[in-house]
Protein backbone atom coordinates (compact mmCIF):
# COMPACT_ATOMS: atom_id res chain seq x y z
CA UNK A 1 0.00 0.00 0.00
CA UNK A 2 2.91 2.32 0.87
CA UNK A 3 3.69 1.76 -2.96
CA UNK A 4 0.46 1.56 -5.13
CA UNK A 5 -1.34 4.47 -2.66
CA UNK A 6 1.13 6.10 -0.89
CA UNK A 7 3.33 6.59 -3.86
CA UNK A 8 0.33 7.79 -5.38
CA UNK A 9 -0.56 10.29 -3.29
CA UNK A 10 3.12 11.87 -2.96
CA UNK A 11 3.33 11.94 -7.06
CA UNK A 12 -0.07 13.65 -7.10
CA UNK A 13 -0.52 15.88 -4.39
CA UNK A 14 3.47 16.31 -3.42
CA UNK A 15 2.63 17.12 0.36
CA UNK A 16 5.06 19.21 2.29
CA UNK A 17 6.23 17.58 5.25
CA UNK A 18 7.96 19.64 8.64
CA UNK A 19 9.17 18.01 11.66
CA UNK A 20 9.38 14.26 10.33
CA UNK A 21 12.55 13.47 12.37
CA UNK A 22 10.33 13.85 15.24
CA UNK A 23 9.29 10.28 14.61
CA UNK A 24 11.07 7.61 15.84
CA UNK A 25 12.84 5.04 13.69
CA UNK A 26 11.28 2.44 16.43
CA UNK A 27 9.74 1.73 19.11
CA UNK A 28 5.79 2.66 20.13
CA UNK A 29 4.59 6.10 20.20
CA UNK A 30 1.70 7.65 19.42
CA UNK A 31 0.51 10.49 16.39
CA UNK A 32 -2.25 12.54 17.83
CA UNK A 33 -3.67 14.49 14.85
CA UNK A 34 -6.47 17.62 14.14
CA UNK A 35 -8.59 16.03 11.64
CA UNK A 36 -9.93 18.12 9.05
CA UNK A 37 -10.77 14.99 5.85
CA UNK A 38 -11.02 11.50 5.17
CA UNK A 39 -8.00 11.93 3.44
CA UNK A 40 -5.52 12.36 6.43
CA UNK A 41 -5.32 8.86 7.14
CA UNK A 42 -3.33 8.30 3.75
CA UNK A 43 -1.54 11.18 3.65
CA UNK A 44 0.26 11.03 6.83
CA UNK A 45 1.18 7.41 6.54
CA UNK A 46 1.83 8.19 2.93
CA UNK A 47 4.91 10.16 4.17
CA UNK A 48 6.53 8.24 6.87
CA UNK A 49 8.71 4.72 6.22
CA UNK A 50 6.65 3.23 9.73
CA UNK A 51 3.66 1.54 9.59
CA UNK A 52 0.35 3.78 11.21
CA UNK A 53 -2.23 1.83 12.42
CA UNK A 54 -5.52 3.66 12.69
CA UNK A 55 -9.01 2.93 14.21
CA UNK A 56 -11.70 2.63 11.82
CA UNK A 57 -15.35 1.93 12.76
CA UNK A 58 -16.38 -1.79 12.01
CA UNK A 59 -18.55 -1.37 9.11
CA UNK A 60 -16.11 -1.04 6.93
CA UNK A 61 -14.79 -4.40 7.46
CA UNK A 62 -18.01 -6.62 7.73
CA UNK A 63 -20.02 -5.31 4.49
CA UNK A 64 -21.27 -8.59 2.74
CA UNK A 65 -20.58 -8.67 -1.16
CA UNK A 66 -17.55 -8.34 -3.39
CA UNK A 67 -17.76 -3.98 -2.70
CA UNK A 68 -17.77 -5.04 1.16
CA UNK A 69 -14.68 -7.42 0.30
CA UNK A 70 -12.48 -5.44 -0.94
CA UNK A 71 -13.25 -2.36 1.19
CA UNK A 72 -12.37 -4.14 4.22
CA UNK A 73 -9.00 -5.66 2.12
CA UNK A 74 -8.51 -1.89 0.96
CA UNK A 75 -8.20 -0.55 4.55
CA UNK A 76 -7.03 -3.69 5.93
CA UNK A 77 -3.72 -2.49 3.54
CA UNK A 78 -4.09 0.93 4.92
CA UNK A 79 -3.46 0.03 8.42
CA UNK A 80 -7.17 0.53 9.49
CA UNK A 81 -8.05 -1.14 12.44
CA UNK A 82 -11.50 -2.45 12.81
CA UNK A 83 -13.31 -1.30 16.16
CA UNK A 84 -17.17 -2.28 17.05
CA UNK A 85 -18.94 0.38 18.37
CA UNK A 86 -21.94 -1.87 19.16
CA UNK A 87 -20.74 -2.69 22.75
CA UNK A 88 -22.12 -1.09 25.82
CA UNK A 89 -19.40 1.88 26.45
CA UNK A 90 -19.79 1.96 22.04
CA UNK A 91 -16.24 2.80 20.64
CA UNK A 92 -14.46 4.21 23.47
CA UNK A 93 -13.55 1.23 25.27
CA UNK A 94 -12.78 -0.55 22.38
CA UNK A 95 -10.17 2.12 20.58
CA UNK A 96 -8.56 2.46 23.63
CA UNK A 97 -7.68 -1.54 23.91
CA UNK A 98 -6.87 -1.45 20.27
CA UNK A 99 -4.76 1.49 20.98
CA UNK A 100 -2.79 -0.07 23.63
CA UNK A 101 -2.37 -3.50 21.56
CA UNK A 102 -0.37 -1.21 18.89
CA UNK A 103 1.73 0.13 20.96
CA UNK A 104 2.84 -2.55 23.37
CA UNK A 105 3.85 -4.51 19.38
CA UNK A 106 6.04 -1.52 19.66
CA UNK A 107 4.05 0.03 16.68
CA UNK A 108 2.70 3.97 15.75
CA UNK A 109 -0.88 4.12 16.29
CA UNK A 110 -2.42 7.04 15.34
CA UNK A 111 -5.48 8.99 16.64
CA UNK A 112 -7.49 12.30 15.91
CA UNK A 113 -8.18 13.54 19.65
CA UNK A 114 -11.07 15.71 18.39
CA UNK A 115 -13.04 12.57 17.25
CA UNK A 116 -14.30 13.49 14.25
CA UNK A 117 -13.58 15.77 11.19
CA UNK A 118 -14.02 19.74 11.99
CA UNK A 119 -17.18 20.92 10.22
CA UNK A 120 -15.68 24.34 10.14
CA UNK A 121 -11.55 23.88 9.68
CA UNK A 122 -11.71 24.76 13.40
CA UNK A 123 -9.65 23.05 15.84
CA UNK A 124 -12.22 21.75 18.38
CA UNK A 125 -11.63 20.38 22.11
CA UNK A 126 -10.23 17.45 22.27
CA UNK A 127 -11.60 14.19 24.27
CA UNK A 128 -10.07 12.98 27.24
CA UNK A 129 -11.14 9.79 26.92
CA UNK A 130 -8.76 7.52 24.70
CA UNK A 131 -5.52 9.40 23.98
CA UNK A 132 -4.63 10.30 27.36
CA UNK A 133 -5.84 6.81 28.63
CA UNK A 134 -3.50 4.81 25.82
CA UNK A 135 -0.51 7.02 26.03
CA UNK A 136 -0.21 6.57 30.32
CA UNK A 137 -1.41 2.89 30.15
CA UNK A 138 1.60 2.75 27.50
CA UNK A 139 3.87 5.12 28.39
CA UNK A 140 4.30 5.84 25.01
CA UNK A 141 5.56 9.57 23.83
CA UNK A 142 2.83 11.24 21.82
CA UNK A 143 3.54 13.24 18.88
CA UNK A 144 1.41 16.46 17.83
CA UNK A 145 0.61 16.26 14.50
CA UNK A 146 -0.83 18.87 12.03
CA UNK A 147 -2.65 18.59 9.00
CA UNK A 148 -2.61 21.37 6.40
CA UNK A 149 -5.24 21.64 4.24
CA UNK A 150 -6.69 18.47 3.62
CA UNK A 151 -10.25 19.79 3.88
CA UNK A 152 -9.56 21.64 0.91
CA UNK A 153 -8.08 18.43 -1.69
CA UNK A 154 -12.01 16.67 -1.13
CA UNK A 155 -14.07 18.65 1.03
CA UNK A 156 -17.67 16.64 2.06
CA UNK A 157 -19.88 15.95 -1.07
CA UNK A 158 -17.19 16.27 -3.52
CA UNK A 159 -16.02 13.28 -5.39
CA UNK A 160 -13.48 14.19 -7.36
CA UNK A 161 -10.39 15.67 -5.23
CA UNK A 162 -8.48 18.76 -5.89
CA UNK A 163 -4.99 18.42 -7.31
CA UNK A 164 -3.06 20.60 -4.45
CA UNK A 165 -0.17 20.49 -1.92
CA UNK A 166 -1.42 19.45 1.78
CA UNK A 167 0.67 19.72 4.12
CA UNK A 168 1.88 17.94 7.55
CA UNK A 169 4.00 20.02 10.65
CA UNK A 170 4.93 17.35 12.84
CA UNK A 171 6.00 18.87 16.49
CA UNK A 172 8.56 17.17 18.94
CA UNK A 173 7.33 14.39 21.35
CA UNK A 174 5.67 14.84 24.58
CA UNK A 175 6.72 13.14 27.64
CA UNK A 176 3.24 12.27 30.27
CA UNK A 177 5.54 9.89 32.64
CA UNK A 178 5.01 12.29 35.02
CA UNK A 179 1.36 11.28 35.23
CA UNK A 180 2.00 7.34 34.95
CA UNK A 181 -0.70 5.20 36.67
CA UNK A 182 -3.25 8.08 36.64
CA UNK A 183 -5.39 7.05 33.81
CA UNK A 184 -8.67 7.34 35.81
CA UNK A 185 -7.87 10.58 36.79
CA UNK A 186 -10.01 12.84 34.77
CA UNK A 187 -8.42 15.94 35.59
CA UNK A 188 -5.00 14.41 34.48
CA UNK A 189 -6.93 13.00 31.68
CA UNK A 190 -8.16 16.41 30.62
CA UNK A 191 -4.39 18.13 31.25
CA UNK A 192 -3.01 15.73 29.44
CA UNK A 193 -5.38 16.02 26.52
CA UNK A 194 -5.06 19.68 26.45
CA UNK A 195 -1.67 20.02 26.44
CA UNK A 196 -1.72 17.91 23.39
CA UNK A 197 -4.54 20.29 21.94
CA UNK A 198 -2.86 22.98 22.58
CA UNK A 199 0.61 22.10 20.73
CA UNK A 200 -1.40 21.16 17.72
CA UNK A 201 -3.04 24.36 17.70
CA UNK A 202 0.41 25.70 17.27
CA UNK A 203 1.25 23.48 14.87
CA UNK A 204 -1.25 23.96 12.56
CA UNK A 205 -2.52 27.99 13.29
CA UNK A 206 -6.21 26.40 13.67
CA UNK A 207 -8.54 29.10 15.72
CA UNK A 208 -9.63 26.76 18.88
CA UNK A 209 -12.99 25.98 19.88
CA UNK A 210 -13.30 25.25 23.27
CA UNK A 211 -16.80 22.47 22.46
CA UNK A 212 -16.16 19.68 21.16
CA UNK A 213 -16.79 19.12 17.19
CA UNK A 214 -19.22 16.46 17.59
CA UNK A 215 -21.40 19.30 19.69
CA UNK A 216 -20.95 21.43 17.30
CA UNK A 217 -21.96 19.17 13.93
CA UNK A 218 -25.00 18.56 16.37
CA UNK A 219 -25.65 22.44 16.46
CA UNK A 220 -24.76 22.29 12.49
CA UNK A 221 -27.51 19.94 11.75
CA UNK A 222 -30.20 21.33 14.08
CA UNK A 223 -29.25 24.67 12.21
CA UNK A 224 -29.52 22.97 8.85
CA UNK A 225 -32.99 21.12 10.04
CA UNK A 226 -34.74 24.28 11.40
CA UNK A 227 -33.28 25.99 7.86
CA UNK A 228 -35.14 23.33 5.82
CA UNK A 229 -38.25 23.31 7.88
CA UNK A 230 -38.40 27.45 7.67
CA UNK A 231 -38.23 26.88 3.79
CA UNK A 232 -40.57 24.20 3.50
CA UNK A 233 -42.79 26.56 5.78
CA UNK A 234 -42.18 29.12 3.73
CA UNK A 235 -42.96 27.31 0.50
CA UNK A 236 -46.21 25.85 2.35
CA UNK A 237 -47.26 29.52 2.93
CA UNK A 238 -46.78 30.52 -0.19
CA UNK A 239 -48.48 27.61 -1.72
CA UNK A 240 -51.15 28.49 0.39
CA UNK A 241 -51.28 32.12 -0.51
CA UNK A 242 -51.22 31.42 -4.23
CA UNK A 243 -54.50 28.46 -4.27
CA UNK A 244 -56.10 31.22 -1.58
CA UNK A 245 -55.41 34.02 -4.87
CA UNK A 246 -56.68 31.53 -7.24
CA UNK A 247 -59.82 30.84 -5.56
CA UNK A 248 -60.33 34.52 -5.29
CA UNK A 249 -59.73 34.87 -8.50
CA UNK A 250 -62.03 32.16 -9.68
CA UNK A 251 -64.58 33.37 -7.48
CA UNK A 252 -64.65 36.65 -8.93
CA UNK A 253 -64.94 35.73 -12.11
CA UNK A 254 -67.72 33.55 -11.60
CA UNK A 255 -69.35 36.53 -10.22
CA UNK A 256 -68.74 38.79 -13.17
CA UNK A 257 -70.32 36.00 -14.77
CA UNK A 258 -73.31 35.61 -13.24
CA UNK A 259 -73.36 39.43 -13.22
CA UNK A 260 -72.96 39.69 -16.94
CA UNK A 261 -75.69 36.83 -17.27
CA UNK A 262 -77.66 38.92 -15.00
CA UNK A 263 -77.47 42.38 -17.39
CA UNK A 264 -77.53 39.93 -20.76
CA UNK A 265 -80.86 38.37 -18.91
CA UNK A 266 -82.22 41.67 -18.33
CA UNK A 267 -81.64 43.34 -21.41
CA UNK A 268 -83.17 40.56 -23.28
CA UNK A 269 -86.51 40.71 -20.89
CA UNK A 270 -86.62 44.53 -21.68
CA UNK A 271 -86.28 43.92 -25.03
CA UNK A 272 -88.90 41.33 -25.10
CA UNK A 273 -91.12 44.52 -23.43
CA UNK A 274 -90.57 46.71 -25.53
CA UNK A 275 -91.05 44.30 -28.65
CA UNK A 276 -94.02 43.41 -27.09
CA UNK A 277 -95.78 47.28 -26.16
CA UNK A 278 -94.42 47.40 -30.05
CA UNK A 279 -96.60 44.72 -31.14
CA UNK A 280 -99.78 45.85 -28.91
CA UNK A 281 -99.37 49.54 -29.76
CA UNK A 282 -101.22 49.06 -33.37
CA UNK A 283 -103.38 46.69 -31.84
CA UNK A 284 -104.65 49.21 -29.25
CA UNK A 285 -105.07 51.77 -32.03
CA UNK A 286 -107.18 49.12 -34.51
CA UNK A 287 -109.24 48.30 -31.59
Amino acid sequence: MKVTIGGSLKLAFRPWVEGIEHVPARGPAILASNHLSFSDSFFLPAVLDRKVTFIAKAEYFNTPGVKGRLTAAFFKGVGQLPVDRSGGRGAGEAAIQSGIEVLERGELFGIYPEGTRSPDGRLYRGKPGGLARVALATGAPVIPVAMIDTEKIQPPGKVVPKLMRPGIRIGRPLDFSRYQGMDHDRFVLRAVTDEVMYEIMKLSGQEYVDMYATAMKRQLAEAAKAEREAVKAARAALAAAEREQVLKERARRERAARDQAERDQAERDQAEREQTEREQGPKAQSE
